[in-house]
């Protein structure tokens, strides 16, 4: 483990910037395959006029005619190729939004913010609205054939889109919080964790964590493992340790969890209220506590 750190902001470790640019450049690699999907079937299908069949007619006076059509093995191509596209496209915003939990933006650069977290919606909308326009505009295909592919890239486009989305996004504000909660409730920035899971402990003798071999770091180093996210069980974890819990825990939960769920930015928590609680920090190790939580605000 790397070197505790009692700087206030929660910072990715080296390590968890690394994967997260590896990842990032997996997903962009991904998104490009996904236009250039778009781009084959347009110029190779919709475009290409060298694929049509003749088709002949017989008018109401009976008069023979003919005419170029669009192919049925190109419909169930382009078919295949959106539906691949799709997968393609959904992977690499997988990819993506796995990135931004090693490494985050913050929510102080809302511009961003937005981007960096939305970005697996919008590259759907690129690689899938050129292709359904010039499907619909199409005068090759009969109404049929655009309206099975037509409603095919639609429906692709919409769950690549709702699939590429973050809803709950991770932010240095949010990491921030929960690093500063560990600070006020244990002294130093170190938690525990294991392989299952998405979350980190504030004790290593929990149940979560009992047929386990816990690892301990910082909160960063939680992140880098694969845990983006603080327990919100965090009295009975206290306890479990025969550590103090604060008389205000209940308000540093609510607050932790409205940091979780994007209902608040607020990077400092309640300052823990210690009156009257055994075990609480006291003399050398409170005024320590106090120093590295002044750190916090300073930096927030």
């Amino acid at each position: 483990m790397t070197e505790k750190k009692s700087e206030g902001t929660w910072k990715a470790t080296p390590e968890a910037e690394a994967k997260a640019k590896k990842l990032r450049i997996f997903a962009v690699l991904l998104w490009l395959l996904g236009i250039a999907l778009e781009v084959g079937a347009i110029f190779g299908l919709l475009l290409n006029k060298s694929i049509l069949t003749e088709k002949a007619s017989v008018d109401d006076r009976g008069v023979l005619s003919s005419s170029e059509s669009f192919p049925t093995w190109a419909l169930v191509t382009l078919i295949a190729l959106l539906i691949l596209d799709g997968i393609v496209v959904v992977i690499g915003s997988m990819l993506w939004k796995k990135a931004n939990q090693y490494d985050p933006a913050s929510r102080a650069q809302p511009v961003k913010f937005f981007v960096q977290n939305q970005l697996g919606a919008a590259i759907p909308l690129l690689a899938f609205v050129p292709i359904i326009i010039l499907i619909f505009l199409n005068k090759d295909m009969d109404k049929t054939q655009k309206t099975i592919a037509g409603v095919v890239g639609i429906v692709v486009a919409l769950v690549a889109a709702a699939l590429g989305a973050d809803y709950d996004p991770p932010s240095v504000e949010k990491y921030t919080a929960e690093k500063q909660a560990v600070i006020q409730l244990l002294g130093e920035d170190q938690v525990y964790w294991a392989g299952g899971g998405e979350v980190y402990h504030v004790c290593a003798n929990v149940s979560d964590l009992k047929n386990s071999d816990p690892i301990s770091g910082t909160t960063a180093e939680a992140v880098e493992a694969g845990k983006p996210r603080l327990t919100l069980k965090i009295e009975s974890e206290l306890e479990a340790c025969n550590r103090a819990v604060p008389n205000n825990i209940e308000e540093i939960v609510d607050a932790i969890r409205a940091v979780q769920q994007g209902e608040s930015t607020e990077q400092i928590l309640p300052t823990p209220d210690w009156s009257g609680i055994d075990n609480a920090p006291s003399g050398g190790a409170l005024d320590t506590l106090n120093d590295v939580l002044e750190q916090a605000k300073d930096a927030a």
